[in-house]
């Protein structure tokens, strides 16, 4: 936070992959240093580490987003998170989504439930597609991706995925959904969160991911409440 609103150093990735920032690269040597030296037999994948393929022996796994939502970071929206996870053998056993600006910390553990700021969450009750308020960018819903065409919804957006998860875990909103390959740095925290809280999350192609796996990338991601979720895969 002492970066947020100040203008850090800030650069361009490589392959139109976005900004990242001096902030993002100070969270992620602080959470290495911290969360390793308390598990130094777990491996480690983070956006902001180069890549080590050793991790996909280790039966335990940190994976962390050190600024989920960089260029909302940069722009002084409130709307980023500090996503972290822990996978056991391709599963997320333990997941954090904390959102310094709002205060708001997301948790969650294999088989305990879902809470925000320590308070149990559940997910909306919403069964129809039709007018359902939705978080996704615009490009998610052009009718050529939809085979069936685009499910008639209320888009919303947030620029985190991982908050944008969140909200869906505690109701706020009753889906998300994004088509594209999406980082498991991005998606991990928030997928246990999710079905800790009671919402399903799949792939586009209706299956669950296995974290930690070679490319790091999640084919797709939608995750809403069991009914409307099977009412938006009815659309693809």
């Amino acid at each position: 936070m002492h970066y947020f609103g100040y203008e850090p150093k800030f650069w361009q990735k490589d392959n139109d992959q976005g900004p990242v920032s001096e902030a993002d690269l100070e969270i992620d040597r602080l959470l290495h240093q911290e969360l390793l030296a308390a598990r130094p037999d777990y491996g480690w994948l983070s956006e902001e580490t180069d890549e080590d393929l050793g991790r996909l022996e280790q039966d335990r796994i940190f994976i962390v987003d050190p600024i989920d939502g960089t260029r909302s970071f940069l722009a002084r929206e409130e709307n980023f998170a500090v996503a972290m996870a822990v996978v056991e053998k391709g599963e997320v056993t333990a997941a954090l989504v904390h959102m310094p600006a709002k205060g708001r910390t997301y948790s969650a553990a294999k088989g305990k439930g879902a809470f925000l700021n320590g308070k149990p969450i559940q997910p909306s009750d919403r069964t129809r597609v039709k007018n359902a308020k939705v978080l996704a960018a615009g490009p998610q819903l052009l009718s050529q991706l939809w085979p069936n065409g685009a499910p008639p919804i209320k888009r919303h957006f947030r620029s985190s995925l991982a908050y944008r998860m969140c909200l869906v875990a505690e109701g706020r909103f009753d889906a998300m959904l994004t088509l594209r390959p999406s980082w498991e740095w991005d998606c991990s925290a928030g997928s246990l969160i999710c079905e800790e809280a009671g919402a399903v999350v799949t792939n586009i192609s209706n299956a669950r991911h296995s974290f930690n796996s070679k490319g790091a990338k999640m084919n797709g991601v939608i995750a809403a409440p069991s009914k409307l979720h099977k009412g938006l895969m009815s659309y693809r």
